[in-house]
């Protein structure tokens, strides 16, 4: 049987993109049940990608209740609706194996992983009091994406001098607008930028310089986004809920790796149901984004732990 459930879960404070702004995580739960033993995923149906919770639910709901992992790839496109039941036959199949998920992938035992925390778009002064309390923190990221760009890089700096930053456009720049900003970028110390140009739109990133790292995003979901990006991009952002899960985003690991990307693993808000698959994924990558339960108010009962060492592997309790 699978059921499907929608949840809400407070944020600690507004969290604000280019794009706009939310108070709440609104994600869906999928469970599993077959032989007495149940597994659970997440998802979050995201509207830049045409997803609504409505939507993602039908999908979910359209699926064969004995859909297997193999089968679930072809059932069903990349996307959140794939991700939460990809991750829930994980689950469950580690469950009913008595083993956990990395044994199950034939992965090592994962270990905690540093990650970004994200600070939300506001105005400098604002920014530069979120980046100087979370000054402590080895790597931070700003969302950017609006003509006042600068004075808010500044700011952050200012409050954090000593941290790594890496920015998040958001789509929200020109090709124009990336090749002023990326001089002073390197100069402010900025180690990565995150899809600077629209997707779709991005194809002057390969004839212009990149003077630091450029990472694909919204322009990078499966395997079959790779072609798209050659020569755009030199790193690649793998999020569950782009990729449809953890089969995919096992593959599509090997694969970028194996052209020469670097990589990214990241999330959208969601609680740390939906981050755990992701920090298998996440073990040895140059960048780990996994920071979604650290944005939240409240959480699932045996959240991941996150200290100095950064997000830790979920506990059985959690999930896999």
């Amino acid at each position: 049987m699978i059921t499907v459930t929608p949840d809400v879960f407070r944020l600690a404070q507004a969290f604000t993109i280019s794009r706009g702004s939310r108070t709440e995580a609104r994600v869906l739960t999928v469970r599993i049940m077959r032989g007495g033993v149940m597994g659970w995923g997440e998802c979050v149906p995201y509207a830049r990608y045409g997803e609504t919770l409505e939507s993602v639910t039908a999908q979910i709901e359209g699926l064969d209740a004995g859909v297997t992992r193999a089968a679930l790839q072809l059932a069903l496109p990349a996307g959140a609706a794939r991700n939460a039941v990809d991750c829930a036959l994980w689950d469950l199949e580690a469950k009913q194996a008595g083993k956990r998920v990395w044994e199950l992938a034939r992965l090592p035992a994962p270990v905690p992983q540093i990650t970004a925390y994200t600070l939300s778009l506001d105005t400098p002064e604002n920014m530069r009091a979120a980046a100087a309390k979370n000054a402590h923190r080895p790597l931070l990221k700003i969302k950017l994406g609006t003509p006042d760009d600068m004075p808010r890089l500044e700011a952050v700096r200012a409050g954090a001098p000593k941290t790594r930053i890496i920015i998040d456009a958001n789509e929200g720049w020109s090709a124009e607008v990336y090749a002023d900003l990326a001089p002073h970028l390197v100069s402010m110390g900025v180690v990565l930028v995150e899809q600077p140009l629209p997707a779709g739109a991005d194809d002057m990133l390969a004839e212009i310089a990149r003077p630091l790292p450029v990472c694909a995003d919204e322009a990078a979901h499966d395997c079959a986004s790779l072609p798209h990006l050659r020569g755009k991009y030199d790193v690649v952002n793998i999020k569950l809920d782009k990729t449809g899960g953890l089969t995919e985003a096992l593959v599509m690991k090997r694969q970028a790796l194996a052209e020469g990307y670097g990589l990214m693993v990241g999330c959208m808000v969601g609680s740390s149901l939906a981050m755990a698959p992701a920090t298998l994924l996440a073990q040895g990558v140059a960048f780990t984004d996994l920071d979604g339960p650290l944005l939240l108010a409240e959480d699932r009962k045996n959240p991941l732990a996150y200290d100095a060492q950064g997000v830790h592997p979920p506990s059985a309790n959690l999930w896999g």
